[in-house]
């Protein structure tokens, strides 16, 4: 997983409570696993809350993030706005379009992540949907994306099973992209509410989301190789 830019780095225990109270966005919180400190208990409770990623990692990583004197807790600023998926998808009821959805399956390399950001932005796509542990949305990621990730809104779900569910009941239907599949995205029907759920660098969709899908396309390549993934 690519890092995020310094510049988006916060340390210590009272900038990261004073983060967490304002407006900045906080993309994910990485915690020294020997710490016991109540106060970062705290702040990974209120992270969690609110949606952000928590980890716990060993000492020497930590070191890896900053030398100064992090009290084992660093976090990063996200350059994106997060957006609620309900909201995205209320909106879009309401002013009558049928959602076309993308959801990235544990892609963690921000300029994969930028580059698909910047094809959906291309063929339509309404919000990008991501789980907790995902790329960092940082600099790097908007520039891969052309801006893309900035114009359209991004969301962070903490259960991407659960926002499936929810993604179905309203009238979606679920799209696996593999090169496991038979047949093309141009044999789908798309012209109702539907999701594309794209999976990991390394293993594709997971076997939960894959159950999930009603069906499965992939995209048409020219040559020899077949992506399972998004490298």
């Amino acid at each position: 997983m690519s890092e995020q830019l310094d510049d988006q780095l916060i340390y210590g225990i009272r900038p990261i409570e004073e983060a967490l109270e304002s407006e900045v966005v906080l993309d994910r919180v990485f915690i020294a696993q020997e710490s016991r400190n109540p106060a970062i208990m705290a702040i990974a409770a209120k992270a969690r809350k609110k949606g952000i990623f928590v980890k716990f990692v060993p000492a020497e990583r930590m070191q890896r993030f900053t030398r100064a004197n992090h009290q084992g807790v660093v976090s990063w600023a996200s350059s994106v706005a997060y957006a609620d998926l309900a909201d995205v998808m209320a909106g879009l009821a309401e002013r009558g379009v049928d959602p076309l959805v993308v959801v990235l399956d544990r892609v963690t390399d921000v300029r994969n992540v930028g580059a698909i950001a910047r094809s959906c932005e291309s063929f339509g796509a309404h919000t990008i949907v991501l789980s907790e542990g995902s790329a960092p949305m940082n600099a790097d990621a908007v520039k891969s994306s052309a801006g893309a990730l900035l114009r359209m809104p991004i969301c962070r779900v903490r259960s991407l099973p659960i926002a499936l569910t929810s993604l179905e009941m309203s009238g979606c239907q679920i799209v696996g992209i593999s090169e496991k599949a038979t047949g093309t995205l141009a044999d789908c029907d798309l012209r109702g509410p539907a999701v594309l759920i794209m999976g990991s660098e390394e293993d594709g969709i997971s076997p939960a989301l894959w159950k999930a899908c009603n069906a499965t396309a992939k995209i048409p390549t020219s040559g020899e190789t077949a992506s399972l993934n998004v490298s």
